[in-house]
């Protein structure tokens, strides 16, 4: 089944004037950014997973044997809608802020179209359009100053069919289904006239989203040597108000995480819930450096020795200078005090440190608000907190696939987020955030706990499903028993490769298709773009 059948529609004369050219080219402009309006439908809040699949599908059409500017045109609008969207959030920080970041990761987007119009040229396209959508996304996670992963196809999939694929290879292989799916149904729509090679095309793209449910998860704990479940306590102490300025007053928002583990242990002492192995707070849970603020250390001592187990902190704390500060979650013991202690290693650009300096510090005045850059840590957050080994994530950091590998590959039996999305927090950012939590758990077989200074906490089973979660914008405090595994999944033992083996073939399968290009137009051959393009510009 070579799949290189001519589109249904005979080409069209090619337009004279550019007026006409516009006028053309409005249909196929308008369908591309419904494509990116369906794209963002996918994910949360919404999460209407299936319109996943159809975006793919849409813009594969739409980029479909079309020359290389046609296509990348039809990726600027699909792309522009899509993050404009999904990223609308960020708008919290500053409108410019959002326009500049959705239109950098659109870019992405439009050389991802132009690689999908030349493999439309190849055989078994839609094969070689899946893996082109991987090496969209492994470039974009990585490139500028460490990438911006939000939007990858895998976090739509956080509890669709497809999602358990994450446990065989990771966040990568969920994509690659999607996208598979999404070209195989787009293949199905061009030979809708050879009905048996359409059905046959619209099953294997069914099939494919069917293949996760034949990936085992596991459920309950699992160990070599600790226990096999843990009694972990969320503290949630909520914030004054959201947006840029959520602290209030210094202390107050550790105050409020103290007052709620207090009012945990006066219930544990009444015999009204069970005493906790271990409490969680989330990041920045401490407003105040504790090390050298008495009145923040006394607070946390207090508080820890009253619950009287060990309490894992988040708080920022002087770096290795006095143009840097650490973002740190300490565990806290009610004995010894303050102990060994995880850095995030990925702070996020322009939030937590200002790229080049000295140069933009003049233009942007709003930057003089990041007053000091965050340091990164250089270690993964393996902690013991009493009788669980955690393998801590600080926020963002749960977004990007080789933070939290490493968290579970070199010992934790369990992984923790600490968060504050305080900023966020009457957006999308939480939910979007939360469905990659839930990825997280089912690709490492991991419970996760989230801790969230004003929500989303919650406590994720190893199998993805929601154990707890709370409200936003609230103070709670809650326990649950949490299984504690020591087994690796696959993806666990595989790691990058599954990513890296599928972006160098889609890479591999636009040079081959440049290549054959070039190879056509010596021979004097048409190109298949001059047989049956349109003659369009948009």
């Amino acid at each position: 089944m070579a799949l290189t059948l001519d589109p249904v529609h005979p080409p069209e004369a090619v337009p004279r004037t550019w007026r006409e050219r516009v006028r053309r080219g409005l249909p196929r402009a308008g369908l591309a950014a419904l494509c990116g309006v369906l794209l963002a439908l996918s994910f949360p809040p919404y999460g209407i997973w299936p319109l996943s699949v159809v975006a793919v599908a849409g813009i594969s059409l739409l980029t479909y044997r079309r020359t290389v500017r046609q296509a990348a045109w039809s990726g600027l609008l699909f792309g522009l809608t899509f993050m404009l969207w999904l990223l609308y959030w960020i708008g919290v920080i500053g409108k410019d802020a959002w326009l500049i970041l959705s239109v950098v990761e659109a870019l992405y987007l439009v050389l991802m179209a132009a690689g999908l119009a030349l493999v439309s040229r190849m055989r078994w396209w839609p094969l070689w359009s899946a893996l082109v959508w991987i090496t969209q996304e492994w470039v974009r996670d990585r490139v500028p100053l460490g990438g911006f992963p939000w939007g990858r196809l895998a976090f739509a999939n956080t509890s669709s069919p497809y999602t358990p694929l994450a446990a065989l290879g990771g966040a990568p292989l969920v994509s690659f289904a999607v996208a598979l799916s999404g070209t195989l149904l787009a293949a199905a729509v061009l030979t809708y006239r050879q009905r048996i090679t359409a059905g046959v095309l619209v099953v294997a793209a069914v099939v494919v989203g069917l293949l996760g449910y034949a990936v085992p998860l596991p459920t309950a704990g699992q160990t070599v040597s600790g226990p096999a479940a843990a009694r972990i306590a969320v503290i949630q102490g909520n914030v004054p108000h959201a947006g840029m300025d959520f602290l209030g007053r210094p202390m107050q928002v550790l105050q409020n995480h103290v007052n709620e583990t207090l009012k945990l242990a006066a219930e544990v002492k009444a015999g009204q819930v069970p005493k906790p192995d271990l409490v969680i707070w989330p990041e920045n849970s401490s407003d105040v450096n504790p090390y050298i603020t008495p009145e923040a250390y006394a607070a946390i001592t207090t508080a820890v020795q009253t619950i009287g187990v060990p309490v894992l902190v988040g708080a920022l704390v002087d770096g290795p200078d006095n143009q840097h500060v650490l973002n740190e979650g300490i565990v806290w013991d009610p004995v010894s005090g303050p102990g060994a202690h995880y850095t995030k290693q990925h702070p996020v650009p322009f939030g937590e440190y200002v790229p080049f300096r000295s140069i933009l510090m003049k233009y942007i005045t709003r930057l003089q608000r990041v007053a000091r850059d965050f340091y990164p840590g250089r270690t993964t957050g393996i902690l013991d907190v009493g009788p669980a080994r955690i393998g801590d994530v600080i926020c963002f950091e749960v977004a990007y696939d080789g933070i939290v590998h490493d968290s579970v590959a070199k010992g934790g039996r369990v992984l923790v987020v600490q968060t504050n999305n305080a900023t966020y927090e009457h957006t999308d950012q939480p939910d979007q955030q939360f469905a990659m939590s839930r990825l997280r758990a089912i690709e490492h077989g991991r419970s996760v706990v989230i801790a969230a200074t004003s929500g989303i906490s919650a406590v994720i089973a190893p199998d993805g499903s929601v154990v707890h979660r709370t409200k936003l914008a609230t103070a709670a405090a809650f326990e649950e028993t949490v299984p504690l595994r020591d087994s690796l999944t696959p993806a666990d033992r595989v790691g990058a490769w599954p990513e890296w083996v599928l972006a160098l073939a889609g890479l591999g399968s636009v040079a081959a298709a440049l290549a054959a290009g070039r190879q056509r137009r010596r021979r004097g051959l048409p190109t298949k773009d001059e047989k049956t393009s349109t003659g369009d510009s948009a």
